[in-house]
């Protein structure tokens, strides 16, 4: 049986006005915030509008905490093919054609909004409504990419839980209105204790001790955050407040299978931004790329060119299929860290790549190439590195545990 990959109607719409956005309010001040590091797009409360007005017709998902739901209208009935989880993800495609660093700024829109409807009860989600804006607090100086190795506590005194422990690389930390806080319950119970809380930043014990300087995604503040006695109501535990040894990790590694195709998709758009650049610089330099011959009977630039083509497309369709997996009630573990693993590790190859074979053009700032390669970077790194996404594919092929296979 023949496989149909257009997209439907109602996904080629999403397509057209994410690209539009993207086009029109994001790349014309992608510079302007990646030299004014630190400072708040001011432009993206407009953007912001724009999704919550597009999403209020519930046709159009987008990567806030609605669109991840059971279905596209919230009522919690069985997708088909093509929902929310597609759509929110082709929008991010586009967004990071534009900028991946703004996506990451647009408000009510973060991967902390994706953990919450994972693991969130229909409870909490009705109670934090739509106007909640939440960053993902997991890395602690203690370990990076090792999420079993968190330390922040949460103990429970009556009615609520004291929250104990510091957070690093917490992207918009000092701009979201909650954030979404792993810690354990009790460390002699290992993985299996470890749960997500949602805390609102403005809160008695919760402090941005500073904003990080970085290589890349400099539009997009990152905080360091410490949690000092700070109480929040018990209820403020996402989703099953009981340990269950049994499963172990599974729970909390829920979160990863929502957020790690957005990732993806941030990295298949800003590789898909560079080449389309790399292709114009190429072509203006009168190298011609053409798809009747053999990469060997081209160009070294075209055959290049034609590699990383391909490379992209294979990032491309492994994250749309993690996608149409959630979608379909389909286990997407194993999918979701693949085409984070692969749109990742292009996306770093095509930018880099993309900056050395335009060569002076593409190391000044003439163009964007040269920011584009210093925002990649990261999206190969957070929400998993590349060597943690190879682990548990491993794990998933092999049906071994973390403690079998680590």
């Amino acid at each position: 049986m023949a496989i149909n990959l257009e997209m439907p109607r109602k996904l080629a719409a999403v397509i057209e006005k994410g690209h539009q956005g993207a086009a029109e309010m994001l790349r014309p001040i992608s510079r302007k915030y990646d030299l004014a590091e630190h400072a708040y797009p001011v432009e993206l409360d407009t953007l912001a509008s724009l999704f919550e007005g597009i999403s209020g017709a519930k046709t159009i998902s987008f990567a806030g905490a609605e669109a991840f739901r059971d279905d596209a209208n919230g009522q919690g009935g069985k997708v088909t093919v093509n929902g929310a989880n597609m759509s929110a993800l082709l929008n991010a495609v586009e967004i990071s054609w534009g900028d991946v660093a703004l996506l990451l700024s647009v408000p009510r829109q973060g991967l902390g909004n994706a953990a919450i409807s994972s693991v969130a009860t229909p409870e909490q989600l009705e109670k934090l409504g739509k106007d909640v804006w939440a960053a993902m607090a997991i890395t602690e100086p203690g370990f990076g990419s090792d999420s079993a190795a968190v330390s922040t506590t949460a103990v429970l005194d009556g009615d609520e839980y004291v929250i104990n422990g510091e957070k690093i690389f917490v992207t918009a930390g000092s701009r979201a209105t909650h954030i979404v806080v792993w810690a354990t319950l009790d460390k002699s119970l290992g993985r299996a204790a470890i749960k997500s809380f949602i805390v609102p930043r403005e809160h008695p014990g919760v402090t941005v001790e500073r904003l990080e300087h970085k290589l890349g995604i400099k539009a997009s503040d990152t905080a360091v955050i410490r949690f000092d006695n700070a109480r929040i109501p018990k209820d403020n535990l996402l989703g099953d407040p009981e340990v269950h040894v049994d499963k172990g990790f599974a729970g909390v590694m829920e979160t990863f299978d929502n957020t790690r195709p957005i990732v993806a998709a941030m990295a298949v758009g800003i590789a898909r931004a560079a080449l389309e650049d790399l292709r114009a610089i190429l072509t203006d330099a009168g190298v011609e790329i053409s798809y009747d011959k053999p990469a060997h009977a081209q160009s070294a630039a075209a055959a290049e060119f034609l590699r990383m083509e391909a490379d992209w497309e294979a990032g491309y369709l492994l994250t749309v299929r993690s996608a149409w997996q959630a979608d379909n009630s389909i286990p997407n573990s194993k999918e979701a860290s693949m085409g984070k693993a692969k749109a990742a590790r292009v996306a770093s190859d095509i930018t880099l790549k993309a900056v050395e074979m335009a060569g002076t053009t593409g190391y000044s700032e003439q163009t964007l190439l040269e920011k584009w390669a210093r925002d990649s970077k990261i999206l190969d790194i957070f929400e998993g590195t590349q060597q943690i996404q190879q682990l548990v594919v491993a794990r998933r092929l092999l049906g071994l545990s973390s403690s079998e296979l680590k």
